[in-house]
Formats: C-alpha cells, sequence, structure tokens
C-alpha cells in the first residue's frame, strides 16, 4: 500500500462522514456500559456471605433450611453433623448492600445468594454451633430458632423454655467473650442474633413479644445462678472477668437483650412458622435476613 492509498484510507474514515459520526456516537454510549460491566464482574464476590443456623433440637432448624433453600419445607431428621447450602433471597425482598444499585446492575443476583449453615441442636454437637461463632468468616448473622409452643412454662414442666434459654445463654456469651477480648473488640464487628419463633400456627404457641419475656426472664435465673456459683468458687473476685463473665455485663438487675448491643450483638425477636395448614410463614425472617446481607 503507498503512500496515497493510506492518505486516501484516513481521509475516508476521519474525516466528517456520516459512518464516521455514527461509529463515534455509538462508541461513546458503549464505553460507559462496557467499563461499568467489566468493574462489576471483576469485583465480583469470591466468597458467599453466611448466616448461621442454630437452637435446640426439634426447634425446626432444618425445616427451616430446606424452606429458606428450596421455598417448600421437606421432611427432615435430627442433624447430627453441621450441613452448609446455598440460598437466594426471593423476589420482593432487596439486600441491603442493594438497596442503591441498579435495577439492570448484572451483580444484583451475586448479592442475593448467600450461604445457610445448620448446626446440631443436641447438646453434646452445640461446640460446633459456638466454635463457628468464635469464627464468623463470612457470617453476616445467627438466627437462633426456638420452638414457640415448647417455650411455655404450662408445656412439659417448663423444659422446653429453659434448654432454649440455657443454649442462647451459652451463645450470647460466647458472642459477648469474643467482643471484649483484646485481639477482636471493635475491630470484630456487630454480631447480629434472630431470634426465629418458630410453629406460631399451633394453638399452643406463644406470640414473639411473650416468647422474648419468657427468655429474658429465664435467662435471668440461670445468670444470677452462674454468677452465684462463680462467686463462691472465687472466679468473681477479679472484677475484669466477673465483667466477662456475667451475661450482659455485671449480672445486676434483669437481663434485657438490649444489653447485648454494648457489644455489638443486636438480638431481635421474630415470629413464624415453617409448616401450617395455610402454608409457611417467613416473611418477617426473610425480611431479617435482607436486612443484613
Amino acid at each position: 500500500m503507498d503512500l496515497k492509498s493510506i492518505e486516501a484510507f484516513l481521509t475516508h474514515w476521519l474525516g466528517p462522514s456520516p459512518a464516521v459520526v455514527i461509529i463515534t456516537f455509538l462508541l461513546a454510549l458503549a464505553s460507559p456500559l462496557l467499563l461499568h460491566t467489566y468493574l462489576y464482574r471483576s469485583k465480583a464476590r469470591t466468597h458467599l456471605p453466611a448466616f448461621l443456623l442454630v437452637g435446640p433440637s426439634g426447634a425446626g432448624k432444618t425445616s427451616l433450611m430446606t424452606l429458606l433453600e428450596r421455598g417448600a419445607p421437606a421432611a427432615t431428621h435430627t442433624s447430627q453433623t453441621t450441613l452448609t447450602v446455598e440460598c437466594s433471597l426471593p423476589l420482593g425482598k432487596i439486600p441491603a448492600s442493594s438497596r442503591f444499585r441498579s435495577a439492570n446492575d448484572p451483580s444484583n443476583q451475586v448479592h442475593r445468594k448467600f450461604l445457610l449453615i445448620d448446626t446440631p441442636g443436641h447438646g453434646k454437637l452445640r461446640h460446633l454451633a459456638l466454635d463457628s461463632a468464635t469464627k464468623p468468616q463470612n457470617i453476616k448473622g445467627i438466627v437462633f430458632v426456638v420452638d414457640a409452643a415448647a417455650v411455655s412454662a404450662d408445656t412439659q414442666d417448663g423444659g422446653g423454655l429453659t434448654e432454649a434459654a440455657q443454649y442462647l445463654s451459652e451463645l450470647l456469651l460466647t458472642l459477648q467473650r469474643r467482643a471484649s477480648s483484646g485481639k477482636s473488640s471493635r475491630g470484630s464487628g456487630a454480631m447480629p442474633v434472630l431470634i426465629a419463633c418458630n410453629k406460631l400456627d399451633l394453638f399452643t404457641a406463644l406470640p414473639a413479644k411473650l416468647v422474648r419475656s419468657s427468655l429474658e426472664s429465664e435467662v435471668t435465673k440461670l445468670r444470677t445462678t452462674r454468677t452465684q456459683g462463680l462467686l463462691d468458687s472465687g472466679i468473681g473476685m477479679d472484677e475484669d472477668l466477673d465483667e466477662q463473665e456475667a451475661l450482659g455485663g455485671g449480672g445486676e438487675g434483669p437481663f434485657k437483650f438490649d444489653l447485648m448491643e454494648e457489644y455489638e450483638v443486636p438480638v431481635e425477636v421474630l415470629g413464624g412458622n415453617v409448616t401450617g395448614a395455610d402454608g409457611s410463614d417467613a416473611g418477617k425472617w426473610w425480611d431479617w435476613i435482607g436486612k443484613h446481607l
């Protein structure tokens, strides 16, 4: 190709012809879109956020897991090991991380996904859940499932309430120690806890507000007994250790879940049901997950 041919080629494509104008216009429109797509896909999550599912045996944890995973509950059996499944927020539920994202953002679907880690509720296997709570890699919150019909003091001689309160106390104390430890403190970040009151479709089930007050009252009794035991053993002579070992700090007065906010452990109590004659009702639980996703 001689010099005249090159000059003619450049004159044709760089001159103010309609074709050049159209191509330039299209490139100006497409460049920001292509750049946006590239940046968001290059920053896609390598690890999905997770929620820890805990609670006493028989509360309905595994049934809740299948409901959140598949959209419908399935027949389950008592869990013996930890099980992790991938879930996604249903349509109509918006994760907090996507509140300001465009509806056409290609990363929206990714930000709706999360992992749900189901843990055994048997007393001898609860250390699996507590270990996960102290090493919260990508864990955005903890869902503590209770049977709202079993926590009534009028059923099973109060055994369901005591068992749930004992497990809950142990979990909250573990999170309090984590926040109070020198290596975590504020750097560990908040660890929200949802107390999911399941089986509200049953006639004997307590409403969420009564489940909250019943658990707070029972935890107060357990905390008083524990604090007195520490004092009798001489451990409570150490003021710092006493502060760390008394749930909610200090151990004075009735225990309230609001006390845990000092340790960046906000607690919410919301009702619902996994199964029932009219189907499942997990809307409030989905909203809580979306708020922390």
